[in-house]
């Protein structure tokens, strides 16, 4: 019999990612569950559902109701859905504090009345976005650094203080309820159709506008960015390998570069002749983010394979065809 698995957040960037690779290596019975906030008219969405089969259920998890229409069993669960985003964060902040918490209890209470076999939350590294600007922990740094913000009031750590809430909400109902659970703190995963409201996407836009010196936010910031594919089979490896239970894994790479690597390269492939002028960045940005992925590489043999020019030329070749259709920026 094969599993039932839902994915709360399914039509998501990550989420659909995972339902494709699930629905083409995988012989399960899937179940996608979003507000459809983005996606819904997605070409690529619609074709994946209709050629694999895949039921969708619509509506706003916000609202506990709306779960009675999930039915009660299933033998995977990965919680994806969550509001996301620097410009959101900055924008509404309020909106991410009362979206996010709602959806992290409502699927708990959810969890508690319904025969789940295990829930996989998705979390980020911004829960110690503050740690190693605080307190000098360690690059790459592993999962057991202290989660950490600097400024409890910066909208910026929004985002991060429901992601934290989420680990600890997941990591205490399952102890308490025996169910089991697993945690992936994502690291800047990034590709085709991801939105408009991260960096890559942007750099797609501003370049194409023509912006001339253009300004280079944060130059000598780093991070390790992390192909989408590469992403979702160490997400599914997670989910699926033993010994995971109550257990905590980076998804990402060691693959660590300055944002000014990033942005000249991206010049490149835009065919940028202009002038790069060095700006201050973002408020909240944290000088540098490189996650340890030692544990996710014994234990679940997650070994990332796209080098981040091959999955920046990937990624930008498709804004590029995006746009290029006419089509407008989604969210």
């Amino acid at each position: 019999m094969s599993k039932k698995v839902l994915l709360l957040g399914g039509a998501g960037f990550i989420g659909f990612n995972i339902a494709d690779y699930l629905a083409r290596n995988r012989n399960y019975e899937l179940t996608i569950a979003d507000n459809f906030a983005r996606g819904k008219q997605d070409d690529h969405f619609q074709s994946l559902v209709n050629e694999f089969g895949i039921r969708v259920v619509e509506g706003d998890f916000t609202d506990p109701t709306t779960y009675d229409k999930l039915g009660a069993q299933y033998d995977q669960v990965y919680m994806l859905a969550s509001v996301v985003g620097v410009d959101n964060a900055n924008s509404i902040p309020h909106e991410i504090i009362r979206i996010n918490t709602a959806l992290i209890y409502n699927t708990l209470e959810w969890v508690r009345r319904s025969q789940i076999g295990k829930v996989l939350f998705t979390s980020t590294s911004e829960c110690y976005a503050g740690t190693i600007e605080a307190f000098g922990y360690t690059t790459p740094t592993p999962e057991e650094v202290p989660l950490c913000i600097q400024e409890i009031g910066h909208p910026r750590f929004t985002y991060a203080v429901t992601k934290m809430l989420g680990e600890s909400g997941f990591l205490n109902y399952a102890r308490i309820l025996g169910f089991e659970t697993t945690i992936v703190r994502y690291h800047n995963v990034y590709g085709p159709r991801m939105g408009f409201k991260h960096v890559i996407p942007h750099l797609a836009v501003r370049f194409r506008k023509g912006e001339t010196p253009f300004k280079v936010y944060g130059h000598d910031q780093t991070r390790a960015f992390c192909y989408i594919t590469d992403a979702v089979e160490g997400t599914v490896l997670a989910m699926e390998q033993p010994g995971t239970n109550m257990q905590t894994y980076h998804i990402g790479t060691q693959d660590e570069i300055s944002i000014g690597d990033l942005i000249h390269y991206t010049g490149e492939l835009m065919d940028f002749k202009g002038e790069y002028e060095n700006a201050p960045t973002y408020p909240g940005s944290v000088s540098r983010r490189c996650p340890d992925i030692t544990k996710a590489r014994t234990q679940l043999g997650y070994e990332p394979k796209v080098m981040w020019k091959e999955g920046l030329k990937l990624t930008m070749d498709w804004y590029n065809q995006y746009l290029d259709s006419g089509k407008l920026v989604y969210e």
